[in-house]
């Protein structure tokens, strides 16, 4: 494959709500500090990326600029972003990355953005889709926590790879 130019990417867990959880999801009152962000969020968008590690950055690929974002608040503080892009326009799937600030993990505010954006994004006519890499254990453990369901595993080829 290698000298044939194709890349191949780690494998990635696919996760789905089941409909039992989808129904569950949409008749959810969530409570607590969250809301849609938008363009002129980028103030306080900006200080929550430059207080999270470029790592983090770079796995969760949270974007202020995709087609829904939700942020979760402490004391008025952004401190977890949960982000999705529609695939294409005919499959009707959207795909979301999730991100919460060291500190403030552990206290569900990840539960809260996720269960929102994925909320927003059936009200909108798409599927919310949950991708992680298959060793990112604690990606793995979050999409069970927020109720999400293995669908299966996939391997990904580099868009860059040659004809």
């Amino acid at each position: 494959m290698n000298d044939a130019g194709i890349t191949l990417h780690g494998a990635d867990y696919l996760f789905y709500f089941s409909k039992a959880d989808k129904i569950e999801l949409l008749q959810e009152n969530i409570e607590g500090d969250l809301c849609r962000l938008k363009q002129q969020d980028d103030a306080v968008f900006s200080e929550f990326q430059s207080s999270a590690s470029e790592q983090d950055l770079d796995d969760a690929q949270v974007e202020l600029d995709h087609w829904a974002v939700f942020g979760s608040f402490e004391q008025n503080r952004l401190v977890s972003v949960a982000s999705m892009y529609p695939w294409e326009d005919d499959l009707q799937i959207a795909d979301l990355g999730v991100l919460t600030l060291a500190p403030f993990r552990g206290k569900g505010h990840t539960r809260k953005v996720v269960r929102s954006i994925c909320k927003y994004a059936y009200s909108q006519g798409y599927v919310p889709q949950y991708r992680c890499q298959i060793d990112n254990h604690a990606s793995t453990l979050l999409a069970k926590a927020v109720g999400l369901t293995l669908f299966g595993k996939w391997e990904v080829i580099s868009p860059d790879s040659t004809d």
